[in-house]
């Protein structure tokens, strides 16, 4: 496990705490705003045994979504423990309206977990993914403690499936867990585990993280990340699963946004 980041002088002043300080709200989601820096300071000085708590990175289609279609969603965002800014599309819209989002995507956030905050005798828990891809992972960082399980595609509607995911997690008992599910799957079995009670650890909604990290799928180029343009990357890659999302659905956020401003506000 490589070292921190040197802190920002904000995540000096930062000690654990059940609530975290700093958060800003746009479009009625409430964003933790600390820096990277702080952000991986505070999770690595949460204890290991402290109560289940999960971290959620909305982009935009998690915003539209909440907004146009999936509304019983609205409770499972307001019970993370971190709400991170994944998209650098939505700190420009905030931006444009006089507030401040520090952008964290979650892939980023994945990837600074296991170089600089996951050590290798920490006790992990993964949902999802590919058995090799995990192995291959857990090599790279030197990782001791693993534990894996992949839910049957679509679980989600099986309350059978959901429980034995959510059983897996409480019984592992693991300071991180990875939830690699997809959205909003990985964000609905995370507040399962809360509200279910006895759990520990925190835990990451990471999407397809994992296989970034492990070459099974390749990010945009950094340039392209700067500029706000990874979805273009991500159309452009896989252009029949998401035309919709990026070309149909996601456009909605720039009215979204404007609603917002003009009656919902605070």
């Amino acid at each position: 496990m490589a070292s921190l980041p040197a802190p920002s002088p904000l995540s000096t002043s930062v000690a654990w705490r059940s609530e975290l300080p700093a958060k800003t709200s746009f479009i009625d989601v409430s964003f933790t705003t600390l820096e990277k820096s702080a952000v991986l300071q505070v999770l690595q000085e949460r204890p290991a045994n402290a109560p289940f708590a999960y971290v959620v990175t909305p982009n935009v289609d998690h915003m539209v979504r909440l907004q146009r279609s999936r509304s019983d969603l609205w409770p499972i965002y307001r019970s993370a423990w971190m709400t991170l800014c994944d998209s650098r599309v939505l700190a420009l819209l905030a931006r444009s309206i006089g507030s401040s989002l520090p952008v964290l995507p979650g892939s980023d956030l994945t990837q600074a977990m296991f170089e600089h905050v996951v050590g290798a005798d920490d006790k992990i828990a993964i949902v999802g993914g590919d058995a090799a891809a995990i192995r291959q992972l857990a090599k790279r960082h030197g990782l001791k403690n693993v534990h894996h399980y992949n839910p049957p595609m679509g679980f989600i509607k099986d309350p059978v499936e959901v429980s034995r995911a959510a059983r897996f997690v409480a019984e592992t008992r693991a300071r991180y867990v990875f939830l690699a599910v997809g959205s909003p799957q990985q964000e609905m079995l995370a507040y399962r585990i809360k509200q279910a009670g006895g759990a520990t650890g925190l835990a990451f909604c990471v999407g397809a993280s994992l296989d970034f990290l492990t070459g099974a799928q390749r990010r945009a180029p950094r340039v392209m990340q700067l500029l706000a343009l990874e979805w273009l990357h991500r159309l452009a890659s896989d252009p029949g699963r998401m035309w919709r999302r990026y070309l149909y659905d996601g456009p909605a956020i720039f009215q979204i946004t404007r609603e917002w401003k003009r009656g919902a506000r605070p």
